[in-house]
């Protein structure tokens, strides 16, 4: 069961996940964690042929939905133990709202999304019921794949590195390394909704 959620996050009721999708979906609250390691880059995974929508497309380390009873943080663990074996702390450093449609699957993304941002430099383990492949990219690399092949990313990806390139100064400094990534990126255009 997924949280339903208002223009503000708070929680409304719950709704199973494929209603949750279904004719142009409703609001529900979801989470994208964002790694990083030692040398600054950001690990991407290819989202597995098998999944109910957006498979094969290119996204940040791990998605997914808060269960019932679960917080963003806690969500945002259960997915990283369960797509890639891996075990950090995370900390909430956006939220925002994004729309998007996957012709392929029919379903919809409408989702009050939780950014969250941990740190990893060891080994990674991707379950391939979730994930067919994964890559750690440079601000330079995740440009020029942005740049040369779009479609080739899930339609959120884009979307959260323009979030965190508006985040202030400030609450940039906290994450020396994010401010370092971030501020390697040219500045994304922003793509129509999807």
């Amino acid at each position: 069961m997924l949280q339903l959620v208002d223009n503000q996050g708070k929680t409304l009721g719950l709704i199973e996940k494929i209603p949750a999708h279904e004719e142009g979906g409703v609001l529900h609250r979801a989470v994208s964690v964002v790694l990083l390691d030692d040398d600054g880059k950001i690990l991407i995974q290819r989202r597995a042929a098998s999944k109910y929508h957006f498979a094969g497309k290119w996204a940040n380390a791990s998605c997914t939905h808060p269960h019932f009873d679960e917080t963003p943080e806690v969500a945002g663990k259960r997915a990283l133990r369960q797509e890639l074996g891996i075990e950090t702390n995370l900390t909430e450093i956006t939220r925002f709202i994004y729309l998007a449609h996957d012709p392929v699957s029919g379903y919809t993304e409408q989702e009050y999304d939780h950014v969250l941002l941990g740190f990893w430099s060891h080994d990674v383990h991707p379950n391939p019921d979730e994930v067919s492949e994964v890559d750690w990219l440079s601000s330079s690399e995740i440009d020029t794949r942005l740049t040369d092949s779009p479609s080739d990313f899930a339609y959120w990806f884009p979307q959260i590195l323009r979030e965190i390139q508006q985040l202030d100064e400030e609450r940039l400094r906290a994450h020396p390394a994010l401010a370092q990534f971030i501020h390697g990126l040219s500045k994304l255009k922003s793509s129509p909704i999807v």
